[in-house]
């Protein structure tokens, strides 16, 4: 914890505390500049109401609202279901593509094309099964409702991550559509001493950001188009395990990555760049070793905007752009498996200048914001997963 001193003596200089109160696991790294990690609390915290709107749901990980405000929610054992949030499981969507369930894998992102109240398209990552193991696919199809059904029609496989490898950890899976209708696709580097390397690799699919037009080639425009040896649709490398991005109101892509014990990383990903892991990371290896060398910095690798040490564990993220929360404008939502609620971060241009933690008891996988300006969260639970709706409390 942090001492009762230091507390009073940021309190009598009038600094706020941070959100974050725990210690350090990596106390001795400092950060790159001022305000890089345990930004201060903001100068109110922000009632909030919670009402459980679906219940008994089993392995929820991603969600998206349709038009009309009904819920396409993916369940990480390979189901999709069409819920109303008003009540129960749903609809199941029948036509999923098969998944490597074990471990991490499963049925994970899902998005809906730029278009979809005219052509019906839904995307969709997953831990695909392949000979000699599994990676990171997305797929995508049109949604078809007749008779009270739902299925997946024309499901076809765009996107693979390679090389394959046979485990069960670190495949990312968030789908963000870009302002120019490009997908951006997170993965992670399948976190394994002999795979994680391979984030520094450009032949690699491993521990990157991806670009990719909707039918999953690479844009004309992506950084590594025509490098030889380097995959096109790379955008960004060096990355550990992204389960969370978002657009901010410039249409700029944002991304938290899952560390190591401390690190999580709130980054915004630019053409080309290197994000360092796992030669530069903030934090240590669960065993307490240190990672790689023990730096933090290097030239040639960008600097986190923020990291945390002690993990949050980020999961799912939106910018909140209702008209419920006005202390919440423009903010970046992110949500904590280990924090078990939702971080609340603010930015003055590229800078965290305050965090918030909104305290929801339940591990949070993923974060949107409702047509209404309400927040909805997905806990992460395989037997009674839930998602909540969080509106201005008193």
């Amino acid at each position: 914890m942090l001492s009762a001193t230091l507390v009073q003596t940021a309190l009598a200089q009038g600094a706020r505390p941070p959100a974050e109160a725990q210690g350090a696991n990596a106390p001795d790294q400092k950060p790159a500049f001022p305000g890089q990690t345990r930004a201060p609390q903001p100068e109110r915290t922000t009632p909030v109401s919670v009402t459980p709107v679906v219940q008994g749901l089993k392995g929820v990980w991603a969600f998206e609202f349709l038009p009309g405000g009904r819920l396409l929610v993916t369940e990480k054992e390979g189901r999709m279901r069409l819920v109303a949030p008003d009540g129960g499981a749903g609809v199941e969507v029948t036509g999923v593509p098969k998944v490597d369930a074990r471990g991490q894998g499963g049925l994970l992102g899902v998005a809906l094309s730029p278009g979809f109240a005219s052509d019906r398209t839904v995307y969709v990552s997953f831990s695909e099964p392949r000979q000699g193991g599994n990676g990171t696919s997305v797929a995508r199809a049109r949604l078809v409702e007749e008779g009270g059904r739902a299925r997946l029609d024309d499901l076809a496989v765009i996107f693979r991550q390679t090389p394959t490898y046979d485990g069960d950890k670190h495949y990312g899976s968030r789908l963000v559509f870009s302002g120019d209708g490009t997908l951006y696709v997170t993965v992670g580097e399948r976190s394994d001493l002999q795979t994680r390397g391979q984030a520094q690799d450009l032949s690699s699919g491993l521990g990157k950001v991806f670009r990719i037009k909707a039918d999953g080639q690479a844009p004309s425009d992506n950084p590594f188009v025509g490098k030889e040896k380097a995959i096109p649709q790379i955008w960004s490398y060096g990355h550990r395990n992204i389960q969370s991005a978002a657009l901010d109101a410039q249409g700029r892509l944002w991304t938290v990555e899952h560390g190591p014990r401390g690190g999580d990383e709130l980054n915004r990903p630019e053409p080309g760049r290197n994000y360092g892991w796992p030669e530069v990371t903030y934090g240590i290896e669960y065993s307490g070793a240190k990672v790689g060398r023990g730096l933090t910095q290097r030239a040639g690798t960008e600097q986190p905007v923020y990291y945390w040490d002690p993990v949050i564990g980020p999961s799912g993220m939106a910018r909140y752009d209702g008209a419920l929360f006005d202390t919440w404008r423009d903010a970046m939502l992110v949500g904590g498996l280990v924090s078990k609620g939702l971080v609340v971060l603010k930015l003055d241009g590229d800078k965290v200048v305050s965090e918030e933690r909104v305290p929801l008891g339940a591990r949070i996988r993923d974060v949107k914001v409702a047509p209404d300006g309400a927040v909805y969260v997905a806990t992460d639970s395989r037997s009674d997963a839930r998602i909540l709706r969080l509106t201005p409390g008193r």
